[in-house]
């Protein structure tokens, strides 16, 4: 029995069971009638406790059906799905004991991405891949964007759904922004989309959509393109209320017209929470936050399959690309797994940036094939606009590179090299130096470089402990079983051949000095190009309190820039006052004394 869809609703009847009034109608008309009935019920989930034979039926009849013959426009209709905190292991193909059927269909009749980076964390990974370019070059190098600070991402930014919107795709977002919204001009309305339905911040309640950032400073978070969306209020799981949101796009777009579809879902951040029936499987899994984590990846994994079956019923499929990709690695903690990689979600090891990612797509060249060519996060954004025929402005520098062909028809990658960030004011590691940088580079600052097979770190990477599978007990990763580092005295640069060790159990530092100093060199010039770091103090005026309850736009500069007008006129008016009533205190001086009284 293929499990239920994510969405909650009772499965459609099969096209068989369904009569309607008056006389009986014949199998073809009938069939007809029913793909009528569900395109005007265009939400209902699909696949839902429907059977392989009766999926396959459901798709045969309305899918392939629906798919038409021509289309108006040879721009592919492009769908993004990232997903939030899924660990390097967490999918099936990965040998996960988290089952992840529709993923793993996906990315073996697709390209799977074996050699693909984001950044460790989330804010920085939305921003790379809307931008194309390096956190250094857009001030967003040190850590995310708090919802109490006003910062957001930049906006003399060229985002990639407004280059989409110049050559005339519809561009719709579903899910979690991240990318600052004190301002209604960061907001994603203003940033490129047409419509936006989800959450500003980076985590909350999965029901309830409320968010505390700490006491006293709480508020509800689901917004409907510019407004709270207090209608859908209602205890829906936020994976199922995003993908019924997905279908109704695609149920209401013509598919003859492009379509750029960005689905960031919440699953799997914390906080670790799951619709019942979807631990089922997972009884014998003893570590609860682990336990639950496979649930919230299970029912990730179905609503992806129902996105897909709508693409195909609304007659997408055929010219799509699916692009599916994690923000960053995943949290021990929290339930992930990056085995056998290095670290966690917030390092600079390997466990913390190399993510799971594939294409899927008709259009590819070669299908069922794995790419380890070296692609980023940022790449995604030359690579979109040029499958969609637009055009990018000479003077803009970007750090991303079109690799459509290097997935597509398994060409060299044009990348060759990684910044994956360097942070001026993180926690300096006590035994940096110049002179441990040769001179070259400060080691005390955290940064990390990948040049072809090398990757350098310097300063502090984070967390650097392996967590096997199997050290997970019931109170979270067992320290016993992990394999602890303790880093040694003065230790502030590390090097790997990632290549030929991607877990970086080997530090070859003190082997190939020269290597050290051409990377140090390379982090040097990167330096140069970086522009200040935007991480300002918390303003009050955040509070949900003073929002109406709601976490939102709080910053009013016209509001500002009046007030400053209004006392500048005050302030003129005092002054013309003073010289006023001086001028008289000098004309009633110059008179005789009992005319002056």
């Amino acid at each position: 029995m293929a499990p239920r869809g994510c969405e909650g609703h009772p499965p459609p009847p099969s096209p068989q069971a369904w009569v309607c009034p008056g006389k009986m109608l014949a199998m073809g008309a009938l069939a007809g009638f029913w793909i009528l009935c569900l395109l005007t019920y265009g939400y209902l989930s699909w696949g839902q406790g429907l059977e392989e034979e009766e999926e396959g039926a459901l798709l045969a009849q309305a899918g392939d059906r629906l798919e038409p013959s021509t289309t108006s426009t040879s721009q592919p209709h492009l769908i993004f799905i990232l997903a939030d905190d899924q660990g390097f292991r967490d999918v099936g193909y990965h040998g996960s004991e988290i089952k992840t059927p529709t993923l793993d269909k996906l990315a073996a009749e697709g390209v799977k991405l074996e050699n693909y980076y984001v950044q460790p964390i989330c804010t920085p990974s939305r921003s790379q891949f809307i931008t194309g370019k390096y956190q250094i070059h857009t001030g967003l190098q040190h850590s995310i964007i708090r919802p109490t600070q006003p910062n957001c991402l930049p906006l003399d930014n060229a985002t990639l759904p407004q280059k989409l919107k110049e050559v005339g795709y519809s561009t719709h977002m579903v899910g979690k922004w991240h990318l600052g919204f004190y301002r209604k001009e960061c907001m994603p309305t203003k940033r490129g989309f047409d419509t936006f339905f989800g959450s500003l911040l980076g985590s909350g309640d999965y029901y309830t959509h409320y968010k505390c950032d700490s006491p006293g400073m709480c508020g509800y978070d689901l917004y409907e393109n510019d407004n709270a969306a207090w209608d859908y209020d209602n205890g829906i799981y936020s994976t199922q209320m995003y993908t019924q949101r997905v279908q109704q796009i695609l149920a209401s777009h013509n598919p003859t017209k492009p379509i750029f579809l960005y689905i960031a879902y919440q699953a799997v951040h914390s906080p670790l929470q799951a619709p019942g029936r979807y631990f089922e499987h997972y009884r014998s899994i003893i570590n609860i936050n682990r336990r639950r984590y496979a649930a919230m990846l299970s029912c990730l994994d179905e609503a992806i399959n129902n996105v897909t079956l709508a693409l195909k019923t609304y007659g997408f499929y055929n010219n799509s690309i699916i692009i599916y990709s994690s923000d960053n690695g995943g949290q021990p903690t929290a339930g992930g797994s990056n085995w056998p990689l290095r670290g966690s979600k917030g390092t600079y090891w390997e466990g913390g940036i190399r993510a799971v990612g594939f294409v899927h797509s008709p259009l590819l060249k070669n299908k069922g094939t794995v790419c380890k060519e070296l692609v980023h996060i940022t790449d995604w954004y030359p690579t979109l606009i040029s499958l969609a025929e637009g055009q990018i402005d000479e003077d803009i520098q970007l750090d991303g590179y079109d690799i459509w062909e290097t997935i597509s028809e398994g060409l060299r990658s044009p990348r060759v090299d990684i910044l994956h960030n360097i942070d001026p004011i993180y926690t300096k590691a006590k035994n940096g130096s110049w002179a441990a940088g040769y001179g070259i580079w400060n080691t005390a600052i955290q940064s990390a470089i990948r040049v072809q097979h090398w990757k350098l770190l310097t300063g502090n990477p984070g967390y650097s402990d392996w967590v096997p599978p199997q050290s997970f007990s019931n109170l979270g990763p067992n320290r016993w079983h992990n394999e602890r580092i303790t880093l040694s005295t003065g230790k502030s640069v590390w090097l790997f051949n990632i290549t030929a060790d991607p877990y970086e159990r080997v530090d070859l530092s003190n082997r190939y000095p020269g290597i050290v100093k051409k990377l140090l060199r390379r982090l040097s010039q990167f330096n140069k190009t970086a522009v200040p770091v935007r991480y300002p103090p918390k303003d009050p005026r955040s509070n949900p309190r003073l929002n109406g309850g709601v976490w939102g736009p709080w910053y009013k500069e016209e509001t500002k820039k009046k007030k400053s007008n209004k006392n500048r006129a005050e302030k003129k008016q005092k002054k013309s006052k003073i010289k006023k009533k001086r001028k008289q205190q000098k004309t009633v001086s110059g008179k005789p004394a009992n005319l002056a009284r």
